[in-house]
């Protein structure tokens, strides 16, 4: 089994996530500003000296902040601590990057798109971005979920859904979702059974 710290655990998808990793038998960390409890822990992801603490003896780093909160200026960071750990790091990304069609404009680009997340979204646009760069020796994955993703659009745990690699999923009806419990479980596969490694796949139903 495997050791994971999620940062921002106490949020949707991080809890999502600590949930299915927990329920796999996997032990879990989980880091907030104002953690409580057991297998918790208060703390600053953008601390580098709380992180490395944090990250000591950890298999994979989760990260399941705002992309707002300062994220992209903590990426070289992140990078150095899992890096000198062995650890391999997982984001919660954002939709507004994958591209509507091949060779298409980004979601976030289409007149379509809300302006109320134009701002979270394009900062995860350079989160991913600022990922693609780092050094080959730093191994991370990257989920963005699907179009409507939040606990709005909850749904139920299904365990059937699909994957995708850089182009938003729809289904026939052009629709877009994911709930929380299915994203947690394909993120969680990748931690078990790698197979995006230094990439960004998307999940939907």
């Amino acid at each position: 089994m495997a050791k994971l710290v999620v940062f921002g655990g106490t949020g949707y998808a991080g809890g999502k996530i600590t949930a299915e990793a927990r329920g796999r038998g996997h032990e879990v960390l989980v880091v907030s500003r104002n953690a409580e409890g057991e297998g918790t822990k208060a703390g600053s992801l953008y601390d580098e000296a709380f992180l490395a603490d944090a990250a000591k003896g950890a298999d994979v780093l989760v990260i399941a902040v705002h992309g707002q909160s300062g994220l992209l200026d903590a990426v070289p960071s992140i990078a150095r601590v899992a890096r000198d750990n062995g650890a391999r790091i997982g984001v919660v990304g954002g939709a507004g990057s994958l591209h509507v069609a091949k060779g298409g404009p980004r979601l976030i680009d289409t007149p379509e798109f809300p302006d109320e997340y134009k701002g979270e979204a394009g900062a995860h646009v350079e989160v991913l971005e600022a990922f693609r760069k780092l050094p080959e020796d730093v191994d991370w994955f990257y989920v963005s979920p699907a179009a409507e993703f939040g606990a709005w659009a909850e749904g139920e745990r299904t365990g059937e859904f699909r994957l995708g690699g850089d182009v938003l999923l729809t289904d026939e009806n052009g629709g877009s979702k994911i709930g929380g419990a299915d994203y947690a479980i394909a993120f969680v596969d990748e931690i078990d059974k790698p197979e995006h490694r230094r990439q960004r796949f998307c999940v939907a139903y």
